[in-house]
């Protein structure tokens, strides 16, 4: 009866294998739905489906929350692009927009006394034209209580303030003691309150906005009176489209900006005016691809695995093909048709999975998101069904080529079986494929290259501390004593290692590479969230007083001081004296001349990026890529700031300036220029160095510099910061004002310091840090949740390992019984086994770690290195309960079966 069956067998399978390519996919996918019953194959399917899961999920999320985040972030600006200007635009830059089918609003921004009754406050006034905002919306008190708040006989809630009418902020309608339906004063124009500003899109948060908000229409300006020759007045230009608009709209305008008549215009995006919200936004790009690229890098280890037993357990049927006259070629089909389907299967059951989970993840995310998610787009799901047909041709393919190898002869002799892939081409193949895809991910060739490279040599070194591991332990469990207890145990399960020792290293990397990986996106996750919480310290100052005039200062940082002293824990700055400059000169050359020879080699026909590094003219023009084109806020201070610290330099020669008589002060100024401290990017950008001179252009007067320090400046410390910092004695003679940064929490106490001191501005800077913060929680909790995404692709390295070696385990279990050795030793035996491997995984994954994360540290994620003493005992540790609970739970059955069935494991 078996002899019938095998031969009916042998003629369907010899008829099978001569039939068309397309007639065999059947008899692949039925040869595929048997050995889902066989462990390997499951632990295959799932490694697979988790790989696409895990890219799509990230990738779903990442596509969405980026544009998200991006549309949202633009709301800072009020649009895509922002051009402002102290004098009026160029009509060109409309018609560049308009012709890249832009949406336009221009808006016009002063400061200017605003009255009611008998109160007078410096505002700063904005005149808008419909279409603003073109991103987000300007938020009312009314909308957040529904009513409408709104002068008596106005219509409905309007985008921006109807003719006549005007918004004000809270803090302005305080200082003028005035409520909404008052009418107040702007110029020779009166116009009636009909709103308080709650949030505005785009609020700028910086100096440029001195005093408290008054919006008004556009239409209203004339009548003002406040456009008088000499008047300083901010243009500004709003433009909102698609992204290649956009960047068609950048395009066209470049040659505009590089010329000299436009030197005061600038161009703002949420990218380059929001630099500590853009590095937030791409460390969590960065990391959250890191955690993909992990996910996929275990599910690639756990695919390898699975494949060698597939592989080993398909042996002879591949020789029984071969005698009904099956080819290799045949062959090679029929198991790639094979894992064609499973690839097919695990990719449509990953990517279901990546999409719920992202709708998962956005649905917990939900409440936190003052957004709302574009759909998600097909790239992910195309980059998932990618990622699984490259880990299954670049961690199985090289062991499925023995499959093809098989003789006939097997069928007969045991002993013929092909011998199994070399570990060196397996990792090869597999190294480029990952390298590949992190390339695809990153989109930088020379960091994929590099952690590529990094990777291999660190993989040669694991594999020899694995030795060195290995036998260590060998040498010490060999010198335990006795019988009784857990002494015999560990001796014969060291034994046991030592006679795999192949294997036995194997499934040490394997291990340790896996909780090096989670132990890994574990760190960068903590330390990546502990960095952004710290870009805002607790009591970070959320005002700055701007304005305060030189007999006044004395007398108001008296007045604040008590009213922060009053809160305690709460922060003050000093007052900083503050005059407005422009660098008109760099090394000697006056920047026009710059201006007009790169605006020259931009229309000229010959490419001039070849050698943009080579020449002193070169490097002319690459430094002026780095000059601000606007004025810079320059300050006097004779010791270097407390938030402040020197990179490069002596402070020095500030302080002997300072100390100097004027007489001594005149001559080191016409001989040298006054020594003054430079922000270290800033001079890098510029390519200026200790000793070089530079002049400032403040009013009508000339001041020439020279570099004697660079400065470190933390920029997010909310605290004034200044790009250049002047000795005393060197700008008192120019127009200035001072300006300080505090923390108070009732700003209701703030209205004495406004009756008192009218001219003094007071920013608010509160809902920027909140909007800040909103952003850092949101990425946060997107980070913590990916984290299991990881943790999934680790176990299932830690199944798939465990089940690849299970019949060499079931056969040495079946010959101890034989021995005559019990359940009891056999279980020590095996928990002794597993423990000691999970130890030595973990010491490996520690070193690996720590590696690791100084290079991540340190390079692409940017982040202060910080070393981790506690990884070299808890990831032992853990090793040891993980590997050691999980694998004896595994081998449950190994202690349960008969001898016989484990003696047939490995036949």
């Amino acid at each position: 009866m078996s002899e019938s069956r095998v031969s009916d067998r042998a003629a369907t399978s010899s008829a099978n294998a001569q039939r068309p390519r397309g007639a065999r996919l059947p008899l692949a996918l039925r040869g595929l739905l048997r050995d889902l019953r066989a462990s390997d194959v499951r632990a295959l399917f799932l490694a697979l489906m988790l790989a696409v899961a895990a890219t799509t999920m990230i990738g779903f999320f990442l596509d969405r929350l980026d544009r998200g985040l991006n549309r949202q972030a633009s709301q800072l600006l009020g649009g895509d692009l922002v051009l402002e200007s102290s004098n009026p635009l160029d009509p060109r830059f409309a018609e560049a927009f308009r012709a890249a089918g832009l949406e336009m609003s221009p808006q016009l921004g002063m400061v200017s006394m605003a009255s009611h009754g008998d109160s007078f406050v410096l505002s700063s006034l904005k005149a808008v034209s419909p279409g603003y905002p073109l991103a987000g919306r300007v938020e009312l008190e009314s909308d957040a209580s529904g009513e409408e708040a709104q002068a008596p006989g106005a219509s409905s809630r309007a985008e921006i303030p109807p003719p006549g009418e005007a918004w004000i902020v809270p803090r302005l309608a305080m200082a003028l003691s005035a409520e909404v339906g008052d009418t107040l004063t702007v110029g020779r124009k009166q116009l009636t309150i009909s709103g308080l500003i709650t949030r505005e899109p785009d609020q700028q948060g910086g100096f440029s906005e001195f005093s408290p908000r008054l919006m008004f229409n556009m239409e209203d300006l004339d009548a003002t009176g406040l456009i008088q020759p000499g008047s300083r007045m901010e243009y500004r230009l709003l433009a909102a489209g698609d992204p290649a608009a956009v960047q068609q709209a950048r395009d066209a305008i470049a040659p505009l900006l590089a010329s000299a008549d436009n030197a005061e215009v600038r161009l703002k995006d949420v990218r380059e005016d929001r630099p500590r919200l853009g590095r937030s936004l791409e460390r969590a790009d960065k990391y959250l691809s890191l955690a993909g690229l992990v996910a996929v890098l275990l599910a690639g280890v756990a695919v390898a695995m699975s494949t060698r037993r597939y592989v080993e357990r398909h042996l002879d049927s591949a020789a029984l093909w071969r005698c009904f006259g099956a080819s290799q070629r045949q062959l090679s089909r029929l198991f790639a048709a094979q894992l064609g389907w499973l690839a097919l299967l695990a990719s449509t059951g990953g990517a279901v999975l990546g999409l719920l989970g992202q709708m998962g993840l956005v649905a917990l995310l939900e409440r936190f998101l003052p957004l709302e998610l574009p759909a998600p787009g097909p790239l992910p799901l195309a980059l998932g069904i990618l990622t699984a047909l490259a880990v299954l041709v670049g961690f199985a393919g090289p062991m499925l080529l023995r499959l093809r190898q098989v003789s006939a002869l097997k069928v007969l002799r045991r002993e013929l079986a092909p011998l199994p892939a070399s570990a060196w081409v397996v990792v090869a193949i597999a190294s480029l494929v990952f390298g590949a895809l992190m390339w695809l991910y990153s989109g930088d060739l020379m960091l994929a290259a590099g952690l590529l490279v990094g990777g291999i040599i660190a993989l040669g070194l694991l594999m020899v501390v694995g030795q060195l591991l290995l036998s260590l332990m060998l040498k010490v469990v060999a010198r335990m004593r006795g019988q009784g207890g857990w002494s015999r145990p560990i001796r014969l399960a060291g034994g046991m290692l030592a006679r795999r020792r192949g294997a036995s290293l194997g499934q040490l990397v394997a291990f340790a590479v896996t909780f090096a990986a989670m132990a890994l996106i574990a760190l960068v996750r903590g330390d990546l969230i502990t960095r952004w919480q710290a870009q805002i310290p607790t009591n970070a100052p959320n005002h700055f007083a701007i304005n305060i005039q030189p007999g006044e200062q004395q007398a108001f940082g008296e007045q604040l001081t008590a009213m922060v002293d009053e809160q305690a824990g709460d922060s003050q700055s000093e007052l900083y004296p503050m005059v407005r400059g422009r660098i008109t000169a760099l090394k000697g050359e006056s920047l026009l001349g710059r201006t007009q020879q790169r605006l020259q080699a931009a229309q000229s026909d010959q490419p001039a990026a070849g050698g943009m590094q080579e020449g002193r003219s070169d490097e002319g023009d690459g430094e002026q890529q780095g000059v601000p084109q606007r004025e810079l806020n320059l300050t006097w201070h004779r010791d270097l700031p407390d938030h402040n610290r020197l990179s490069a330099g002596e402070w020095a020669p500030i302080s002997d300036f300072a100390d100097a008589d004027s007489e001594t002060r005149s001559r080191l100024a016409a001989a040298q220029g006054v020594p003054v401290s430079m922000e270290e990017e800033l001079a890098e950008r510029m390519g200026l160095v200790i000793g070089d001179s530079l002049s400032f252009t403040i009013g009508s007067e000339t001041v020439k510099a020279q570099v004697v320090n660079l400065r470190h400046v933390d920029w997010d410390s909310f605290l004034p910061n200044f790009y250049v910092i002047f000795p005393p004695g060197a700008l008192e003679s120019f127009a200035h004002s001072y300006m300080t940064a505090f923390h108070l929490e009732d700003e209701r106490k703030l209205a004495p310091l406004v009756r008192y001191y009218p001219s003094v501005s007071l920013i608010n800077i509160d809902a920027i840090l909140t909007r800040v913060q909103e952003l850092i929680a949101q990425v946060s909790r997107a980070v913590e949740l990916i984290l299991g995404l990881v943790l999934l692709a680790g176990a299932s390295v830690l199944y798939a390992a465990l089940v690849a070696s299970r019949p060499a385990r079931e056969h040495e279990g079946a010959l101890y019984k034989v021995f005559g050795a019990g359940q009891g030793l056999l279980a020590r035996l095996q928990a002794a086994e597993f423990v000691l491997l999970g130890l030595l995984s973990g010491l490996l994954a520690a070193m690996l770690a720590e590696g690791a994360a100084v290079g991540l540290y340190s390079g692409w994620l940017g982040l202060p290195v910080v070393l981790h003493p506690w990884l070299w005992v808890l990831l032992p540790l853990a090793g040891g309960v993980l590997i050691g609970g999980l694998g004896f739970w595994l081998s449950r059955e190994v202690r349960r079966q008969p001898p016989m069935a484990g003696l047939r494991a490995l036949q």
